[in-house]
């Protein structure tokens, strides 16, 4: 979850996933199960040009989504002692979690973004909301490729919402997450999340 802690009374953002809330299962979260499903993959492999054995995406440098006027480099985020996910050092960076799918190959990629910052100063993704069904999101990864991502939806969520944000693997998916809702004084958190899903493109 997005946690803002306070610190000689200033607020933090930060954003703590629980490891067990996300890992459902060591290899069910991104394995194709179903024939079907598979037959659907091979589909959408090839539309989208991915060769999944030969030619896998590389690391996410760069985030570029033009409706919000986003243009950021991309951290890498892993996990951190207490089993939950690291956070962006910066609030005008974006993180992508790189135990999961990269984004650009089958699975659900995940970046998430800070809604603001210690003195409420607007952070990387605190325009998040504006997004609309069709917005293209580009990312940059470093071996010089590009994928481009169409925004298929947008929820607010409550907490408990890892499942369907990290483990959908019937296509290419990215999904990106920030806080939202109301401040909670007593948990020092929002009470809710944003999540915008989107599907990868061939353009």
């Amino acid at each position: 979850m997005f946690i803002h802690r306070t610190r000689q009374g200033k607020r933090v953002v930060l954003m703590t996933f629980s490891l067990a809330l996300f890992l459902v299962s060591s290899f069910g979260l991104y394995k194709i199960q179903a024939q079907n499903r598979q037959n659907l993959l091979i589909e959408k492999v090839k539309v989208l040009g991915i060769d999944e054995q030969n030619n896998r995406p590389g690391i996410p440098i760069r985030l570029i989504i033009p409706a919000i006027n986003i243009n950021t480099t991309i951290q890498q985020l892993g996990v951190n002692p207490k089993g939950e996910m690291e956070v962006p050092n910066s609030i005008l960076e974006a993180g992508w979690f790189k135990n999961g799918s990269v984004p650009g190959e089958i699975g659900s990629a995940v970046i998430a973004g800070h809604l603001d910052g210690e003195s409420g100063e607007a952070g990387v993704f605190a325009d998040l909301y504006k997004l609309k069904e069709n917005d293209l999101i580009y990312i940059e990864d470093d071996k010089g490729e590009s994928f481009v991502f169409v925004v298929r939806e947008k929820r607010i969520l409550n907490s408990g919402y890892a499942e369907e944000v990290f483990s959908l693997n019937d296509g290419v998916y990215l999904n990106l997450v920030t806080c939202d809702g109301v401040w909670d004084l007593n948990k020092k958190s929002y009470n809710k999340r944003l999540v915008v899903f989107t599907e990868g493109v061939r353009m």
